[in-house]
């Protein structure tokens, strides 16, 4: 038998019962493309509210390697949600619309629509802009629509991540609505590898270095010897 040295904390059946509802409300085609967001406040409430809703996956194009510092440092939220880097904007959008997404921008334009007005049923990669400039030329060119919040008060817009969960909540209602939550979308294998690595992320590492296989685990969610 293996015995596994480990800092992790004893998994109870409530703790274990909260990962696998997580992670069977995942929504694997929706996504945000972050286009050089740096401040970290920023990049951590987005993250945030990724996993809020269900998120797996956010992809961002960082050119002075924010993201990559960002993501060294920080926990939380980076333990559930993955990030995954793109040289550019161009690279980033041409792999979304490949996998099926339909690729709108939080961009205030002549040819912007009200952000309710979209179907989020759809596989949807949300695309937000830095905080000082927004939107980069090229983000706002390849994307297919432009979404902006309506303001009713004098300022021009909201704060990056502030117009990002807004966004990312009507996209969470419409999915919600359609009962898109009501069902696991992974297939059963990664479901699984994605659950122990949860559960237990410093066996998970050390069972990758040695070319293991992951343990079996009961229903509690205990390692079985």
């Amino acid at each position: 038998m293996i015995v596994y040295a480990t800092r992790e904390a004893l998994m109870t059946p409530q703790r274990f019962a909260r990962l696998k509802a997580a992670l069977d409300r995942r929504q694997p085609d929706l996504t945000v493309l972050m286009d050089n967001v740096h401040k970290r406040h920023n990049l951590s409430a987005v993250m945030r509210t990724a996993d809020a809703v269900g998120i797996m996956e956010v992809h961002a194009v960082s050119e002075r390697g924010e993201v990559q510092r960002h993501r060294a440092m920080a926990g939380g939220s980076h333990k559930w949600v993955r990030t995954r880097l793109h040289p550019d904007v161009e690279t980033a959008v041409s792999r979304l619309q490949e996998t099926g997404h339909q690729v709108v921008a939080a961009h205030l334009s002549e040819r912007a629509v009200d952000y309710r007005a979209l179907d989020y049923t759809r596989p949807t990669a949300l695309m937000i802009g830095s905080e000082l400039h927004g939107l980069s030329t090229r983000g706002a060119d390849l994307a297919e629509k432009h979404i902006t919040v309506p303001m009713a008060g004098m300022v021009a817009s909201l704060n990056v991540s502030v117009a990002t969960g807004v966004i990312l909540y009507e996209m969470q209602r419409q999915r919600e609505q359609a009962g898109l939550y009501s069902h696991s979308h992974l297939e059963p294998a990664e479901r699984d590898r994605l659950l122990f690595e949860w559960a237990y992320p410093e066996i998970a590492r050390y069972c990758r270095r040695k070319g293991q296989p992951y343990p079996p685990l009961d229903e509690d969610g205990n390692l079985v010897p």
